[in-house]
């Protein structure tokens, strides 16, 4: 690993929820104790969870957030891919194409064309971005908050010849129209990454913001489906789960995504929670980590690591590499939540209570 040896440097500059700022050293964009800090914003038992802890969580949700990717983002692109998204199945499809038939069916919807300058909101490592670009034509920015999938978004583009067409910068998306100003895009899509906003009125106002008037919004949205009922002990444990294991600060039901959507100004053309389309593949089948339902033969080494003795080699490894200083500390502990959110997204799946894949198609006015 080429973090060997990381040195943590913390300096009273700059107030962080703590009082300090962490300073990153060997030059790979993660900071600090971020990720070993990452588990404290949950009780250890989810069912102790309060409304204290939400609160916590909504109020440090950049905290939140990155120590999440500073930690998960190498254990994303081995065990999924360098789009950090889910998608449809159908019978006998490769795992990397419905990837990025899921990608084009976005920029589809959306009618995106050749020219446009288009914003993407939560980039990752730039999978979608770079993905989006060459199906549509168009030039993307890709927008995130944390320099490590920053640095290796940069990479990967430069390595695709892509980067006349896609670019990408550091920002806070409650923050958009500061950075980029009123107006500025033609598009903008987000792809299960606006669920860790604090709210969504605020992130969607934002991005409403930064539209052209005419321009249209796409997102998959990661929600609690309307069949959620947060009274009922199980399924608020499991929005818990689904929070602790994916670096969300707060799950929250479709209901309240739509209502965000035209609160802000939207004037909603689609919608559609795809994940209750009637698919003889389930979209969460790779977490299964069953081989047999492996779509292709490339597919079974992707669909193993998901398996009890994937899950195992690769979480020894992890423990052994952060033991020897290979890895940053904390990296451990946040694969152990991965596992947990495996568990959660497949029993949110089949019991119906969650979806990664709420599709809204929306267009700010040409008034506006």
């Amino acid at each position: 690993m080429h973090n060997k040896g990381l040195i943590y440097i913390y300096r009273s500059i700059g107030q962080m929820s703590n009082g300090t700022v962490a300073i990153p050293s060997n030059g790979d964009g993660r900071v600090g104790k971020r990720i070993e800090n990452y588990t404290a914003f949950w009780q250890k038992d989810m069912t102790k969870e309060d409304k204290v802890d939400t609160e916590n969580r909504l109020d440090n949700y950049t905290e939140v957030v990155n120590g999440y990717y500073d930690g998960a983002t190498e254990l994303y692109e081995y065990g999924w891919s360098r789009s950090f998204h889910f998608s449809r199945f159908y019978k006998g499809e490769a795992f990397a194409a419905s990837l990025a038939r899921h990608e084009h069916y976005l920029a589809s919807q959306m009618v995106l064309r050749p020219g446009m300058r288009v914003l993407d909101v939560g980039c990752g490592v730039g999978g979608p971005a770079r993905e989006i670009s060459r199906f549509a034509d168009v030039h993307v920015v890709g927008l995130n908050n944390n320099d490590f999938q920053i640095q290796r978004a940069r990479k990967y583009t430069k390595e695709a010849g892509l980067e006349g067409q896609v670019e990408f910068v550091k920002g806070d998306f409650m923050k958009l129209s500061e950075q980029f100003g009123p107006n500025s895009f033609d598009a903008v899509y987000a792809i299960e990454a606006t669920v860790h906003a604090p709210t969504w009125e605020g992130v969607y106002g934002e991005i409403f913001k930064v539209l052209k008037p005419g321009g249209v919004f796409g997102v998959y949205e990661w929600c609690m489906t309307d069949s959620w009922d947060p009274s009922i002990k199980s399924h608020k444990e499991l929005a818990h789960e689904i929070e602790f294991g994916n670096g969300i600060p707060e799950m929250r039901p479709i209901h309240l995504a739509r209502a965000a959507i035209k609160n802000v100004g939207f004037e909603l053309l689609h919608e559609e929670d795809l994940a209750d389309r009637p698919d003889e593949v389930p979209w969460y089948y790779p977490l299964e980590g069953d081989v047999r339902k492996a779509q292709t033969a490339w597919d079974y080494f992707t669909v193993w690591r998901m398996s009890w003795s994937g899950k195992l080699v690769t979480h020894n490894f992890m423990r052994f590499a952060e033991f020897l200083g290979f890895l940053p500390k904390g990296t451990w502990e946040v694969g152990e939540s991965l596992k947990v959110a495996g568990d959660a997204l497949v029993k949110g799946g089949q019991t119906k209570l969650f979806t990664p894949m709420y599709l809204v198609v929306a267009k700010k006015p040409e008034s506006s």
